[in-house]
């Protein structure tokens, strides 16, 4: 059975390509997505960040000209969960989509509240790419 999914959207007014450099470096994380993790370190290759949730693993899908962004995240009872996550180039700005799936066993509660942890995060990226405080 397929998992219910739902699209969660941002337009910023940067560039594809500079939200896209901003938000694949895990480095950032921290920074626009608190709501993900606190923070991020590389150790023996793999990214290991410090969440709500307890301390979890970070798997990136390898750079590329498309804008995806999609992620695992290795939760701390061995649970993975895929997020799907895409920049859109749209003009001179462009759109971040997040794909939040329901994970088994979530209440109608705890989707809600990680469908806004996930728009606070977004917002909060837009903030820090058209503030002109990011790094690109």
């Amino acid at each position: 059975m397929a998992s219910e999914s739902r699209h969660i959207a941002e337009s910023i007014s940067r560039s594809a390509g500079a939200v896209y450099a901003y938000a694949a470096d895990p480095v950032n994380l921290p920074a626009w997505a608190p709501g993900l993790c606190s923070s991020v370190q590389n150790v023996g290759g793999q990214w290991i960040a410090e969440s709500p949730a307890g301390r979890i693993g970070l798997a990136f899908a390898p750079p590329n000209d498309f804008g995806v962004l999609d992620h695992d995240v290795s939760l701390p009872d061995g649970a993975v969960a895929y997020n799907p996550m895409r920049v859109i180039a749209d003009g001179d700005g462009c759109e971040v989509v997040f794909t939040l799936r329901r994970q088994r066993g979530m209440s109608d509660a705890e989707f809600e509240r990680d469908a806004a942890a996930v728009a606070a995060d977004l917002a909060r990226l837009r903030a820090v790419m058209e503030s002109g405080s990011s790094q690109t």
